[in-house]
Order: C-alpha cells, then sequence, then structure tokens
C-alpha cells in the first residue's frame, strides 16, 4: 500500500479525526465540528411543547402550551444576552408545530442541543415535582404513559401513517429499533438533564423525581443531545399555581439557562481534542472519499455503520428500518451495527445512500484491513 506525503498528511488528520470520535461518540463528534467551528456560536434549538390546535394537558383552566411557550421565550431572552450561544425556536407564538418538524427543525439548523419545555399531569393530584427526560427505552410503566401522553399528538398530524411508519405508540417494544441512533449521545443528554434536575431542585426548590428515559417522538427525530423538561404537575393545585406565576415560569427559566451554560462549559473541558480537530480541519479541508479511494487494495472490504448502542440488539431487519445484512461489533460495554459489506467502494457508498434514506443520516463507510477495522492512523504506516 503506497501513500503519497501528502496524503499520509490527510490521513493524519482523519485518524485524529476517528481517534476523537471512537472517545467522544462518531454522530455528537460531527455536530460539534460541522455546526460549532462554522458558527462560532453554540446552537440551542428551544422546543414550546404543543401549540395550536394541540393544547396539551388542561387542569383549572390551564393550558399546558401557553405556560411551556412562557417558559421558553424567557430562556431564549436569556440566553440570547450571552454571545457565545445562539437560539432557534420551534415555535414563538402559539401555533400547531408537528412533532416531526420540531426535530427537523434542529437538524437542518446542525444544533448543539435540543430542549423540549413541557408540563406534567396525572390522576393523583398529589403528585408534584420536576422531572427530567432522555430518549431510552421506558424503564417503568410510569415512564411509558409520560411518553405515550405526548406521543399522542402526532394523531394530529396529517399523513402520520407515512411519517412515523412502524411506530405504534401503545406498543413500548415498537421504539427499540427507532431509538439506536439517539444513543450516540446518550451521555451528554443524561449530563445536561442532570444539570437541569439540579438546578430545579437545589435552586427552586423543586421535588426531584430524576432524570428518566422515555419513548418521545420528539426527541427521537434529533441527531444531536436532546432532554424534554416536564416542569410540574399542573393537576396539582398548589404546583399549578407556581407554574401560572411570573415568578415560578422566571425562576424555571433561570434554571435552564444556567444548566445549558454548564453544560457548554462541561464539553468545552470534555473535548479539548475536538477543538484541535477543527482547526486541522479548516487547515487541510480533508475529503475522507478521496483517502478511503487511494487506499483500495485487494485486502480490503467495508462496511456502513448505522450507531453505537450500549444495548445488544437482534441483528434483525425490522430493528433497522428493514436494513439487511446487519452484523454487530462489540466493544467495551457497547455495540457497533454495521450494514451492509462490499468490495468495491462504489458500491459501499450506494449502501450509504440506501442507509442515509432509512434515516441514519450519519451513517459512514468504514473500511476493514485482513478482517479488521482499519482506521486512518493504521493505513499511513
Amino acid at each position: 500500500m503506497r501513500i503519497s506525503a501528502s496524503d499520509k498528511s490527510e490521513i493524519a488528520t482523519l485518524g485524529k479525526l476517528r481517534s476523537a470520535a471512537d472517545k467522544y461518540g462518531d454522530i455528537f463528534l460531527f455536530f460539534f465540528i460541522s455546526s460549532f467551528a462554522q458558527s462560532g456560536k453554540f446552537k440551542v434549538v428551544l422546543d414550546a411543547g404543543h401549540g395550536g390546535k394541540d393544547p396539551g394537558k388542561i387542569f383549572g383552566k390551564v393550558n399546558e402550551k401557553q405556560i411551556a411557550l412562557k417558559i421558553i421565550l424567557l430562556v431564549g431572552k436569556e440566553l440570547e444576552k450571552d454571545s457565545r450561544f445562539s437560539v432557534v425556536y420551534t415555535r414563538k407564538d402559539d401555533r400547531f408545530i408537528e412533532l416531526y418538524e420540531r426535530g427537523a427543525i434542529a437538524n437542518r439548523e446542525k444544533a448543539q442541543l435540543f430542549i423540549s419545555v413541557h408540563c406534567n399531569g396525572a390522576a393523583a393530584t398529589k403528585a408534584y415535582g420536576s422531572e427530567t427526560f432522555v430518549l431510552g427505552l421506558h424503564a417503568n410503566e410510569r415512564n411509558f404513559e409520560v411518553a405515550k401522553e405526548e406521543n399522542q399528538v402526532i394523531y394530529l398530524e396529517n399523513n402520520y401513517h407515512e411519517k412515523y411508519s412502524g411506530y405504534d405508540i401503545n406498543s413500548p417494544e415498537s421504539f427499540i429499533g427507532l431509538s439506536i441512533m439517539q444513543e450516540e449521545f446518550l451521555e451528554q443528554s443524561i449530563q445536561l438533564a442532570k444539570f437541569v434536575q439540579n438546578n430545579l431542585t437545589t435552586e427552586n426548590k423543586r421535588k426531584d423525581r430524576g432524570v428518566k428515559q422515555a419513548g418521545f417522538i420528539v426527541l427521537h427525530q434529533t441527531y444531536m443531545p436532546s432532554i424534554l423538561i416536564e416542569t410540574g404537575f399542573l393537576s396539582n393545585t398548589e404546583e399549578r399555581e407556581y407554574l401560572t406565576s411570573q415568578k415560578g415560569q422566571q425562576e424555571i427559566a433561570t434554571s435552564i439557562v444556567k444548566a445549558v451554560k454548564s453544560y457548554y462549559e462541561w464539553i468545552k473541558n470534555n473535548s479539548s481534542e475536538s477543538t484541535k480537530i477543527t482547526e486541522a480541519i479548516k487547515e487541510n479541508k480533508t475529503d475522507s472519499s478521496k483517502i478511503v479511494q487511494k487506499t483500495t487494495t485487494q485486502n480490503i472490504y467495508y462496511k456502513i455503520q448505522l450507531a453505537t448502542s450500549n444495548r445488544n440488539l437482534d441483528t434483525k431487519p425490522s430493528n433497522f428500518k428493514g436494513l439487511k445484512p446487519i452484523s454487530k461489533e462489540p466493544i467495551d460495554n457497547l455495540y457497533r451495527y454495521y450494514f451492509g459489506k462490499e468490495n468495491n467502494l462504489k458500491k459501499a457508498e450506494q449502501l450509504q445512500q440506501e442507509a442515509k434514506k432509512k434515516g441514519y443520516k450519519d451513517a459512514f463507510i468504514v473500511p476493514f484491513v485482513d478482517g479488521k477495522r482499519s482506521t486512518m492512523e493504521e493505513l499511513q504506516k
């Protein structure tokens, strides 16, 4: 395998990128570099739950959609004062936005964070407190019911059968295959959720109902760290008064803003390597497809990596939106999932496009040399 000096320089850059991706997560690193580096600002998408013809929960003539919007606007107002951040809203007034479109807005903006604000409700009027959700399997029936109630809005959308093909809000099992992409961001999402909960409980003295996982469609649609905050229970008279008060809404908004800023610092402190890579990419303008093509030999084949997950999933097509064949590679306590296997790069690129059309927007080609996963650093030796 003969590689020129200029190619070696490019491979070294890609090698650093691959190492950092293994450390921080492939898709997370991609968004950190491509968006943050280009804009110079940390972009946050703020999502006020419900809206328009979807009022959300209603208790005591109070609509969830109104409170969620007021809190979101307060959060955005504070973040916009900080030059480090740029803010995008899924809605700034009382309008209906489909769950699918909320995630699409965040993806188009290549945001670093997605934050959705809601209010809780329960038949038991004594229930109270705040809880923050990240995407994942429902750990218990209560979490499933919370997600199910928020997900019911899809029935107000046009052509929901096509947009959410294969998803049944009444079936916890239907969510398993759909949630795998967001697991790239699980650590980051949980960290942000912890910051939120800590602020709400220590500074605002709200009851801590914890950081939880559940199958919220709005979180599934995003390709970045994402959380959904249930700020309190409208079904609880005392908490409803707090949520509708200017004081309560401002306190909650301040807690969320502080959490975003804490997360920003946490990311900076844990991604110094990402910053170095960003600068290297700016200087070298590396094209990974050229590197792969220049290193093609008979002992190389290609697979399409779909995701890395902490769950050991069956490789049946139904778990991967019909894609086949699927292979699985255990690594530490995680599993890498691959689609296809091709000796020809052009055919591998076709498989990559097929995966992207199925929703795996950040699927990428991985070369294997003599049956072992290769990196750009290894190819330059």
